[in-house]
């Protein structure tokens, strides 16, 4: 593991990526704790579905809903990232650590109030739905932007037993609609196929463990 402190962050990780008025750009947020070449499909997936100009790769301070012992430092995912995602449209930030927030829906309040004239899309992986009405204010999560569920190992099906995918199946849209999703008023949200990538965070940090 590399031997980098918090303090080692650079400011411009600290500072929202710039994005000018009618740009379409996807927010993909994780712990990214490793970061590997799963995530990197998924951005890429994203980018190219959605017809977006630009792709924020959010490296979080820490996941409410996670054990935080397991979490390498944010410089260290920060420099993981870098390497990972190489499209030059993709900006990996960590922007929330410098606001102190930990909930996505604090994030996106954020966003949103910082950046008019840029439409966005929440980005999310199929997996994550199981335990998406865990989080806080999930309700208002699906109400602020647009969201894009691009399909994962194990979750092609069951995403739509997921409780938000029950409560907001009114504003589910068509998949070949995706390249418009970014300028449609929330709630409005679809599910991605494509190439699925095995590979998790969880069972790298099981190997590098021994």
């Amino acid at each position: 593991m590399l031997a980098l402190s918090e303090h080692a962050i650079s400011s411009r990780y600290l500072k929202t990526p710039h994005a000018g008025k009618g740009v379409a750009v996807g927010l993909f947020g994780g712990s990214f704790n490793p970061p590997h070449a799963g995530h990197a499909l998924v951005a890429e997936i994203a980018l190219r579905r959605l017809a977006l100009d630009q792709l924020w790769w959010m490296v979080t301070p820490g996941n409410p809903l996670k054990n935080a012992g397991d979490l390498a430092p944010l410089a260290e995912r920060l420099q993981l990232s870098e390497k990972i995602a190489k499209n030059p449209k993709i900006k990996v930030t960590a922007f929330e650590a410098a606001h102190r927030v930990r909930f996505t829906a604090d994030t996106l309040a954020l966003v949103k109030a910082r950046n008019p004239g840029v439409d966005f899309v929440w980005i999310m992986g199929a997996d994550s739905l199981r335990d998406f009405h865990r989080w806080q204010r999930w309700r208002r999560i699906v109400m602020t932007f647009p969201i894009a569920v691009v399909d994962r190992p194990g979750a092609t099906l069951s995403f739509l037993s997921s409780v938000v995918a029950k409560t907001f199946d009114y504003a589910r849209v068509d998949e070949g609609d995706a390249p418009r999703l970014a300028r449609m008023d929330a709630p409005a949200w679809t599910f991605i196929h494509g190439p699925r990538s095995s590979l998790s965070s969880s069972a790298i940090r099981k190997v590098a463990k021994g």
